[in-house]
C-alpha cells in the first residue's frame, strides 16, 4: 500500500483522475471499478474535463459500479445509477451499454451476485478499482463483520452509515439495505486507488493503515493488495 499525501481535494482528484486516464490510454477497453459519493467527485470532473479536451476517450470501456441501494427505484435522484449518470457518464464518451450496475431491487440476491460476478468476469476482470473509506472502515458497503466476504451480497447498513448518508436523502427515507461487491471481488481487481478526504475519515485511516488486517475493519484488508494507492488531504491523514 502506497499512502500519498496532498494539499486539497483538487489535488487529489487530478492524481487519482489521471490514474483512470492512463490506464485507459494504456488500454481503451479497459474495466474500470467506480464508487459514489462526494469523495470521488473531484476525480470524475478530471476525467470528464479529459475527455472533453480530447486527451482520452472512454468509448470502449466498461465500468462496474461497486454498490447500489434496495428498496430505490434505479431513476430515483439518490440512487447510484443517478449519481453515476449525473456525475459522469453524461459527461464522457461511455457507451450505456458497458456500464453495469448490481440490481438492488432484484428479487434473488444470491442470483444477482452471480450475475454480477459472471459479468466481471466475462469483462476480463477490473483494471483499476476506485475506492473510499467510511468512517468505520469500510469500503463500498463492506461493514465491519467478523470475517471478510467474498462477492456481491445483501447488506444491512450500520446506523453510522445511514446517519452518514441519510443527509441526501428528502423525500424518501434513507435504504437500510444495499447491494454491495465484496471483500473478494474488489481485491481481484489489478490496481486500487482509495481516496480519503477530511477529519472525520481520519480514525478509519489510521486503522486501514497502521492497524492489524481485521474484518471489523474492511478497508485494512486492502494492505494485502499488490497495487494500492492511497490518496489523503492533510486532515485525512492527521492520525498517522
Amino acid at each position: 500500500m502506497r499512502v500519498i499525501t496532498l494539499d486539497c481535494a483538487a489535488d487529489i482528484g487530478r492524481a487519482a483522475g489521471e490514474a483512470f486516464v492512463q490506464t485507459v490510454l494504456r488500454k481503451p477497453n479497459a474495466v474500470l471499478g467506480l464508487a459514489t459519493g462526494a469523495t470521488p467527485l473531484p476525480t470524475y470532473a478530471y476525467m470528464a474535463d479529459a475527455c472533453k479536451t480530447g486527451k482520452v476517450s472512454f468509448k470502449d470501456v466498461s465500468t462496474f459500479n461497486l454498490d447500489e441501494y434496495c428498496d430505490l427505484p434505479k431513476t430515483h435522484k439518490n440512487s447510484y445509477y443517478s449519481f453515476m449518470f449525473e456525475n459522469l457518464f453524461s459527461k464522457i464518451d461511455v457507451d450505456p451499454d458497458n456500464v453495469h450496475f448490481l440490481n438492488g431491487n432484484a428479487p434473488d440476491d444470491r442470483a444477482e451476485s452471480a450475475r454480477y460476478a459472471a459479468e466481471i468476469e466475462a469483462a476480463g476482470g477490473i483494471d483499476i478499482q476506485f475506492l473510499g473509506i467510511g468512517r468505520n472502515g469500510h469500503i463500498a458497503f463492506n461493514e465491519p463483520s467478523d470475517r471478510f466476504t467474498n462477492d456481491a451480497f445483501k447488506v444491512q447498513l450500520t446506523d453510522s452509515t445511514i446517519e452518514a448518508n441519510s443527509i441526501y436523502f428528502d423525500d424518501v427515507p434513507m435504504p437500510h439495505y444495499a447491494m454491495t461487491m465484496g471483500i473478494g471481488s474488489i481485491m481481484r481487481a489489478r490496481k486500487i486507488i482509495l481516496v480519503a478526504t477530511g477529519k472525520s475519515k481520519a480514525e478509519a485511516v489510521r486503522a486501514m493503515v497502521c492497524g492489524e488486517i481485521d474484518p471489523h475493519c474492511p478497508a485494512s484488508i486492502l494492505k494485502a493488495h499488490p497495487d494500492c494507492t492511497v490518496y489523503l488531504d492533510p486532515d485525512a491523514a492527521s492520525l498517522l
